[in-house]
């Protein structure tokens, strides 16, 4: 009978453990030596050799001929180890018998003393999955076993495991195989095997299988009996095998989100919703294909951190140049949350169109923009300037008048056209300040008009509303000074609706239209520009 490769070149001697050196080589010199423990603990993510050293174990401490702590493979205990004739290694899988009554059984077997082997090995595989009750009734025997008891417990999840266990095991932690052990230990097996592969291949299943060597031979397996007519397994058959192949949907979503085309990603999800794709696999997989995006973008040499062909990594650089790196982390966050709302059980379909809605967007409220381009191009956009003024400062060099133009500019400026349009209703009356450039919190006063202000917000804005209270204001031409405590005023006020918000308040309360600004303390902001006096001026004749 056919038998899995993984099974087939599982090692049966430490030296041919691949990856975990700083494992094997305290558990053979302490077989050598003899120091053994009597409770072992051996955690790491799957596919990394945890049980496979656990047997090995077992058999190299009974071992009646043992080769500087490894088992010589050849002796009736090795042999009716690996056939499963010794009855006195014990291997227990936790999944299925995690009760209280499954430990006291291996608690009763433990008091009697070992048929043909020197030592009675109880192997417990995914030992997290054990009850409470079940880790208290192991605890006992755990600390103080029979003298020829050994436990050996295999996890992935070693945080479930509770202090008390911990605390009595002799702990060996299984690192993630390097994709360099794993391409020789599948080019071993394969060249036995008589496999022909491609260097390329070999390099993307050693990638592919995420440091798991079991994992890495099961590709290995499939790849060989995909296609019996293919003369060798090339790294396109292993794309294939390995479920990295075929996704070309993906790089049209991310194109249909780089280009704001919300109709064709709408037009590719129901494509894919009625070929009965399943939305949380596709949400994650846009995960997957953003992060790809984004390591390509910031990465030098990206193929180090992607699992993919080298096609598929040439059309990911191509695909990221055309994102910055804001919007990636954006549309990753998107995602997220809405593989959050996939599993509360919502509408799949509809949380996967809302979020490429969400991510076609592309104005200030969706978030693909920063902020602080929001305010770069605000801060860019000129004030306007009256025609006739515009046409003889661009006749300046440098740009900008010189003092005496300025003069002269305000000089000939016409004074404003008189009409008969009806006369505009008067605000309230608001105090100027004092003339004085040390002007101080206190000396400003509370203004009448401010109250009001105040109170329109509270329906316009609750949360600028909040940040404003204790605040005073007074009257500098076309533009109310606030002075406030709240460090945080100045940035609410940079956010364009908070600042309508603040506008609109005070026109309500006065009947006229101003800017707004924080005060600077004295003097104005802009203080005795001559520039900026030819603003106010050009101001005042609207």
């Amino acid at each position: 009978m056919y038998q899995a490769l993984y099974r087939k070149w599982r090692p049966a001697a430490f030296d041919d453990v691949y990856g975990q050196p700083h494992v094997t080589k305290t558990l053979r010199n302490e077989v050598a030596s003899g120091k053994l423990s009597h409770a072992y603990l051996f955690t790491g993510s799957r596919g990394t050799g945890k049980t496979t050293c656990a047997k090995i174990l077992a058999k190299a401490v009974s071992c009646l001929s043992p080769i500087e702590g490894n088992p010589c493979l050849a002796c009736e205990i090795c042999k009716g180890i690996d056939s499963g004739a010794v009855l006195d290694v014990v291997e227990i899988d936790a999944a299925s018998n995690n009760g209280v009554d499954n430990i006291r059984e291996l608690r009763e077997e433990a008091n009697f003393t070992p048929v043909k082997a020197k030592y009675r090995v109880y192997i417990i595989d995914e030992v997290h999955m054990l009850s409470i009750g079940a880790f208290n009734a192991l605890l006992k025997i755990l600390e103080e076993p029979p003298d020829y008891v050994i436990f050996i417990l295999a996890t992935t999840e070693v945080h479930k495991l509770p202090p008390t266990i911990l605390s009595r095991c002799q702990r060996f932690d299984f690192h993630h195989i390097s994709p360099e052990n794993i391409a020789s230990r599948v080019r071993f097996v394969a060249d036995r095997e008589g496999i022909s592969i491609t260097d390329e291949a070999v390099t993307l299943i050693a990638r592919v299988s995420d440091g798991a060597l079991r994992d890495a031979l099961s590709l290995l397996d499939r790849c060989s009996a995909a296609d019996t007519s293919a003369a060798e397994i090339t790294a396109e058959l292993v794309g294939k095998c390995a479920g990295i192949a075929g996704k070309d949907y993906l790089f049209r979503l991310a194109g249909c989100v780089k280009d704001s085309n919300v109709q064709d990603a709408l037009h590719v999800i129901n494509d894919l919703h009625n070929e009965s794709c399943s939305m949380e696999r596709l949400c994650t997989e846009l995960i997957g294909h953003f992060r790809n995006l984004l390591v390509a973008k910031t990465v030098k040499n990206p193929g180090d951190l992607i699992i993919c062909s080298q096609d598929d990594l040439t059309r990911l650089r191509d695909q990221s140049a055309g994102f910055t790196a804001e919007s990636l982390l954006h549309a990753l966050s998107t995602l997220e949350n809405t593989s959050v709302n996939l599993k509360r059980g919502f509408d799949q379909r509809t949380e996967i169109e809302m979020a490429m809605v969400r991510l076609g967007i592309r104005d200030q409220e969706s978030g693909v923009k920063s902020q602080a381009d929001i305010l770069a191009k605000q801060v860019q956009t000129p004030m306007p300037i009256p025609a006739g003024v515009k046409e003889k400062t661009e006749s300046f060099d440098g740009g900008r008048p010189s003092d005496e133009n300025i003069n002269a500019l305000i000089n000939e400026t016409p004074p404003p056209q008189i009409t008969d349009a009806p006369p505009v209703k008067a605000g309230p009356q608001i105090p100027a300040p004092p003339n004085n450039a040390e002007n101080s919190g206190d000396s400003l006063g509370e203004n009448s008009f401010w109250p009001e202000t105040l109170e329109r917000l509270k329906e316009l804005s609750k949360p600028l509303s909040g940040v404003l209270a204790d605040s005073f204001a007074y009257l500098d031409g076309n533009t109310v000074c606030i002075k406030s405590q709240n460090a945080a005023l100045e940035q609410f006020l940079r956010i364009p609706s908070y600042y309508a918000s603040l506008t609109e308040a005070i026109q309500q309360a006065t009947g006229q239209r101003y800017t707004a600004e924080v005060h600077k303390g004295g003097t104005a902001q802009h203080g005795d520009d001559p520039f900026y006096a030819l603003v106010k001026k050009i101001n005042a004749l609207k």
